[in-house]
């Protein structure tokens, strides 16, 4: 039988809480949910569980999880409530119906968002007398539970602090600040580094293939490749703390032709030539607001003049 709780028996499941030192609620049970959920049983904690998806808690039940047949139910059994979910709307949807038990909780939403979402968040559950923690994990549920793994978070501290033995169970912690919208800054920044990054060595791989040569054959070459970008970023970074884009290293013209024989060697190879392209439009750019002498990095006042135009 599922010991769940419900309204009538929520007493039942605060007592199995206070006879636990480590106890915690998690809501959300994809992959990384059902990851974290395993990874806090086997730590010792008493977990309970809810999901939209009732299936999904059978397994973690079994290995000692207990579920929650309510939003509600699962919100009293803990102080500490840990969402991971598909996105902030989510939550609202989850939380609308059980805001009443919301106060007097901590949330720690490790959910992919906007640190503008992440912000809206923390003042809708402040307005019901829950704090929020916002948290970016930075590994695939595979990593959960393991070391060198870890999680951007932001918020209030009293509130990390006070949690911070329990999140370090599932990964390593870096505290960004008292913004709830920090950690996901942090976090976004990252996703567009990973997925630009390996959406460029798919198309370096397309050409690849295009000419014959294996994705085996690249390997050595494309983390070469990649294993250089550490020390142009060092190399460029107090350039761009300060402002400074000289042309004593490169020049962005020199770029554009380099970026133009891209894009001709994928259209002869037959392949689509939108990312490269994509990139020689934003060195043109660069070029027609007069940085053709100056270093590729003067394209982030490119980027940055888009932010002026949108305001």
């Amino acid at each position: 039988m599922n010991p769940g709780f419900t309204k009538d028996n929520r007493q039942a499941g605060d007592s199995y809480a206070a006879g636990h030192s480590k106890s915690v609620t998690l809501i959300g049970l994809g992959p990384m949910g059902q990851a974290m959920a395993r990874v806090l049983l086997d730590r010792g904690y008493a977990v309970t569980l809810w999901n939209r998806t009732p299936v999904k808690v059978e397994e973690l039940v079994r290995q000692g999880a207990v579920q929650a047949e309510t939003v509600g139910g699962a919100l009293d059994a803990n102080e500490l409530t840990i969402l991971s979910l598909t996105d902030y709307d989510v939550m609202y949807a989850i939380f609308e119906p059980a805001s009443e038990q919301l106060a007097g909780k901590t949330i720690v939403n490790l959910s992919s968002d906007t640190p503008a979402n992440a912000r809206k968040a923390a003042e809708w559950l402040a307005d019901r007398g829950a704090r929020l923690v916002t948290g970016g994990v930075q590994v695939p549920p595979s990593g959960i539970g393991q070391s060198g793994s870890y999680t951007y978070y932001s918020g209030p501290r009293e509130a990390f602090e006070a949690y911070k033995e329990t999140l370090e169970v599932l990964t390593g912690t870096d505290y960004r600040g008292e913004d709830p919208g920090l950690s996901m800054v942090y976090y976004q920044i990252q996703m567009d580094m990973f997925w630009t990054s390996m959406l460029s060595y798919l198309h370096a791989l397309a050409l690849a293939d295009a000419n014959g040569i294996s994705a085996e054959q690249l390997l050595p070459y494309a983390s070469a490749t990649l294993s250089s970008l550490p020390g142009f970023i060092a190399f460029y970074t107090p350039r761009l703390d300060e402002g400074l884009h000289p042309g004593d290293v490169d020049r962005l013209a020199m770029g554009v032709a380099s970026v133009q024989h891209v894009v001709h060697t994928a259209e002869d190879a037959g392949i689509d030539a939108a990312l490269p392209a994509a990139v020689l439009q934003i060195f043109r750019r660069g070029m027609d607001q007069g940085y053709a002498g100056n270093s590729f990095t003067s394209l982030i006042e490119t980027f940055k003049a888009a932010k002026v135009r949108n305001t």
